[in-house]
């Protein structure tokens, strides 16, 4: 039953107004926000973070784009980062900032700059520091570079290395970093910031057929979650219990498999694994927005697209807020898609950010 075939656009509900919603004890609660994703929805990039902002959540995830700070050769602009850090210090936020180098969240994840990488890395292939010394010398770089510039500000509580740091990008790219690779990444972060965790993340597997593709594509040096749990000091989890496949006509084919024995024996294992190595566990992509078979996920009018209307944004939360053992609950859950909910709201939905809200009171 993991598979499902559903009308993609479901009819609005309140159903969210009563949705129960699960204490969250001492874990912290947030959002990540994503500048490019904003501008991809027609938002003003820095008036979004500002509403976002003035919502009582703690903790904020950052993300220091590459390709944006350092354009050209000998250029390092970070104006906009400092404005965002800058907002969020005077919000009272702390701060996950994700310091990359090749890949950090948010749509299309890789964002090094062309003088950094003439050719397109290969498909299929490993990139190791001997297969790409010039890529790896800029990542060292830009990665010390920024935490050396942030490294003074109390807000930062944490730096994200990398995004999914060794699985390959979804059908988009077979290619991947190597362990090694990104083992020198952290190498070069940890020599000028010691007195801060490093978290890395992966993404959960909530179907056989994800799982099994996962362990396929990554079974050389095994998958992001893994390497996280060997390398990292928190270990960040992407959950999206349900995602568009292929749309056919008025239908979406979409993977649910959330709840199925598959499911919960591969949380078992995987979040055994991480506390076993003593590591804290957070959800650092908790599904709030739709994903659908486009990138930038539709917003029908009265209508939610059925891989996440807004009783979703509470249901999935919840779902992970149990599988946390109360003598060790989770350290963080950041809720995944907040500029939807704004461009929701501007629309005349208020019901995704109403939902968010919810979860924030009562929790």
């Amino acid at each position: 039953m993991e598979l499902r075939l559903e009308h993609s656009n479901q009819p609005l509900t309140d159903v969210w107004r009563t949705h129960p919603v699960e204490p969250r004890g001492s874990t912290l609660l947030g959002i990540s926000f994503r500048p490019l994703q904003a501008e991809a929805l027609g938002l003003d990039g820095r008036a979004a973070l500002e509403s976002l902002l003035a919502l009582p959540y703690t903790l904020i995830r950052l993300g220091a784009y590459w390709n944006r700070i350092e354009a050209e050769p000998g250029r390092f602009e970070t104006a906009d980062l400092d404005w965002q850090i800058d907002a969020a210090e005077r919000a009272g936020k702390q701060i996950i900032l994700a310091v990359g180098a090749v890949k950090t969240f948010g749509y299309p994840e890789v964002f090094v700059p062309s003088h950094w990488l003439v050719q397109p890395l290969r498909e299929g292939s490993l990139v190791q520091p001997a297969s790409h010394p010039a890529l790896l010398s800029g990542a060292e770089q830009f990665i010390s570079r920024i935490v050396t510039r942030y490294r003074d500000r109390q807000s930062i509580v944490a730096w994200q290395l990398e995004h999914e740091a060794v699985d390959p990008l979804g059908v988009e790219h077979s290619w991947r970093l190597g362990r090694s690779f990104v083992e020198r990444e952290l190498h070069a972060l940890r020599a000028v910031d010691q007195s801060r965790p490093v978290m890395m993340n992966g993404f959960l597997p909530t179907s056989s057929v994800v799982r099994l593709s996962q362990w396929w594509r990554t079974r050389d040096q095994g998958d992001s979650l893994a390497v996280a749990a060997s390398l990292a000091d928190i270990v960040g989890i992407d959950y999206y219990p349900r995602t568009g496949l292929r749309r056919l006509g008025h239908r979406t084919l979409y993977l649910d498999g959330a709840d199925g024995r598959s499911a919960r024996r591969t949380r078992e294992r995987v979040f055994g694994s991480i506390r076993t190595r003593g590591k804290r566990l957070m959800i650092s992509e908790g599904q709030a927005e739709p994903w659908e078979t486009t990138t930038v996920p539709p917003s029908p009018q009265r209508h939610a697209p059925y891989s996440c209307p807004p009783e979703q944004v509470i249901g999935n939360y919840n779902a992970a807020l149990r599988w946390s053992l109360k003598a060790d609950p989770l350290y963080a859950y950041l809720f995944w898609g907040a500029e939807y909910w704004l461009l929701r709201n501007q629309s005349g939905d208020p019901s995704y950010l109403q939902a968010f809200a919810r979860v924030l009171e009562n929790s």
